[in-house]
């Protein structure tokens, strides 16, 4: 997910008997108001559900039990259980990244992580495009799906249509 919409996650967009978290807005800095959390995201794309893995719904789970935080509306609160800064979130990243040596690791390198997981899966990108909320499957390709590798399956391929076309009895003219 994009950083504002981890951090607008509420509660009640966690759905913990299907394993499913609805991505339903995203919180914003408004000038003269402060953090709001709005009932939008980037895109149309970028409102749905996203099916969870066990890890996740176990931390979930074991998150929302915790006093205070489980209590609170979003999921995510800042320490006085209010919502959270994107930018103070950045900074924060930082310094855990720092502490565990994962070097420039940004939080949307996850994202770009998630599409080469995708994509390394042989997931098709409208897959990807769905998952991470774009509205053009054309933006999961071109910036978050690696490009210059070398895929042996094109060769494996061409070994078979070779193979096919030589070991018919009357080959095509």
């Amino acid at each position: 997910m994009r950083r504002s919409e981890l951090l607008g996650l509420r509660w009640a967009d966690f759905d913990e008997k299907a394993g499913m978290l609805a991505v339903t807005g995203k919180v914003i800095r408004v000038t003269g108001q402060g953090l709001m959390r709005v009932d939008e995201t980037k895109s149309t794309a970028g409102r749905r559900t996203l099916p969870l893995p066990k890890f996740a719904i176990e931390m979930l789970q074991k998150r929302r039990h915790l006093p205070y935080l489980g209590e609170q509306e979003v999921i995510f609160p800042s320490t006085a259980g209010t919502l959270r800064d994107p930018n103070n979130f950045a900074k924060e990243w930082r310094t855990a990244r720092d502490e565990l040596g994962l070097g420039d690791a940004t939080t949307h390198s996850f994202r770009k992580t998630v599409a080469t997981l995708i994509d390394d899966e042989g997931l098709s990108a409208r897959i990807g495009a769905d998952h991470l909320g774009h509205s053009h499957v054309s933006m999961t390709q071109d910036r978050y799906m690696s490009r210059g590798r070398i895929h042996t399956q094109v060769a494996d391929l061409l070994d078979r249509a070779v193979a096919s076309k030589t070991s018919c009895p009357h080959p095509a003219p």
